[in-house]
């Protein structure tokens, strides 16, 4: 089991990156293509980072569920951090559909609203790690 609580961490790590570093990466991508007229090489690279990343997402949902289910056998404090998961979760769907029209060159949103946006996933994560270690239930 504690191969299962590696991956599951070792993904946990690789999808935060994205996860905090994504929705940052398109404020600049909004300003190379104002800059460029067109897509750079920023806006591939976050691409790529997202792309990437919503496998090791995928891998850590998985891997959590399975500690879920056969070490802690979804105690009560469990409950809150898959809540708190299913949120972060849809923060980063909803960052794949700004990257997705980013990619069309469609930026919607203000540096100031992306800023933001990027600072909900830090408080998420917060959270969630508050659950993990203080097990409030």
């Amino acid at each position: 089991m504690d191969w299962v609580k590696i991956i599951h961490l070792l993904c946990v790590m690789g999808w935060m990156t994205s996860v905090f570093a994504v929705p940052r990466a398109l404020i600049y991508w909004k300003r190379e293509w104002a800059r460029l007229g067109g897509p750079g090489p920023l806006g591939d690279l976050t691409f790529r980072l997202y792309r990437f990343s919503a496998g090791l997402a995928v891998i850590a949902v998985i891997t959590g569920l399975w500690l879920a289910w056969s070490v802690w056998g979804f105690q009560p404090w469990l409950h809150l951090k898959i809540t708190l998961v299913t949120l972060l979760a849809l923060h980063f769907v909803w960052t794949g559909r700004l990257v997705a029209r980013a990619r069309r060159g469609i930026f919607r949103e203000s540096d100031l609203w992306l800023r933001i946006f990027n600072e909900v996933s830090v408080i998420a994560t917060l959270a969630i790690l508050w659950a993990v270690v203080v097990k409030p239930f």
